[in-house]
């Protein structure tokens, strides 16, 4: 097999390490600034996603002001408040318990937006998938999430707020979407398994039961990959 094109070993186990080592950082968050050229790398790192017909329709919106922050955090509280209405009893009290954001506890905050205007009406690729363009701007803040775990960096995704009130408090245009506001910041420690799975909220689905072969719903043949992939999960 030629693999003249592949990473050196010890660069693969890097970036494999960043994968599986990634967390939705809520409760871990320490007080200590982000170093410029630090911050500079991850932004790059987002920058250099693909998207499709190279449109690159994010922007980033950084933000370190204490007064904006409290603006997000009363957003997210209202939020939080009406998605605890959604379960009832023993999961409503653990829902309760959750800390699902960071936002003042983390130095930086960072929004991620998309310009679904941007590469004009006609962008490559994008005429019969409108929403590429929000695809690629999520790809942008996997780019970045990875990065900042090899920087030693955690981000925490805040989801649980209204994106029409995000966009009025960050003052976006009526073209610009908010997609990702997420809290960066050093951290005491990466927990080994993602936060919502050791509070016992949901587990990871088993990876051999996601796959299906050729068509939908029909078995995977190929048994060497299915044995590579029960291998894993014994392994992990």
């Amino acid at each position: 097999m030629n693999n003249a094109h592949g990473f050196p070993p010890e660069q693969r186990e890097g970036l494999y390490r960043a994968i599986h080592e990634r967390r939705d950082v809520r409760s871990q968050f320490l007080p200590d600034p982000i170093a410029p050229d630090v911050l500079a790398r991850l932004l790059r790192a987002a920058h250099h996603a693909p998207s499709v017909g190279f449109m690159q329709p994010w922007d980033f919106l950084v933000i370190d002001s204490i007064q904006v922050k409290r603006q997000i955090k009363a957003l997210y509280e209202q939020a939080n408040a009406d998605a605890a209405n959604n379960y009832s009893d023993e999961r409503a009290a653990l829902y309760r318990r959750l800390k699902l954001e960071g936002i003042v506890d983390s130095p930086i905050n960072l929004c991620i937006t998309c310009d679904r205007q941007r590469g004009g009406p006609h962008v490559l690729g994008r005429n019969t998938m409108l929403e590429t363009d929000l695809f690629s701007t999520c790809l942008a803040v996997q780019n970045l999430w990875l990065a900042a775990r090899a920087e030693g960096i955690g981000v925490g995704w805040v989801s649980i707020v209204d994106p029409a009130q995000l966009a009025q408090t960050l003052q976006l245009p009526e073209h610009v979407q908010p997609v990702a506001y997420l809290c960066l910041g050093y951290v005491s420690q990466f927990l080994p398994r993602p936060e919502l799975e050791i509070a016992g909220w949901r587990s990871r689905l088993p990876l051999e039961q996601l796959l299906h072969g050729n068509t939908w719903g029909q078995p995977l043949e190929d048994e060497a990959l299915l044995a590579q992939v029960r291998t894993a999960a014994e392994g992990h």
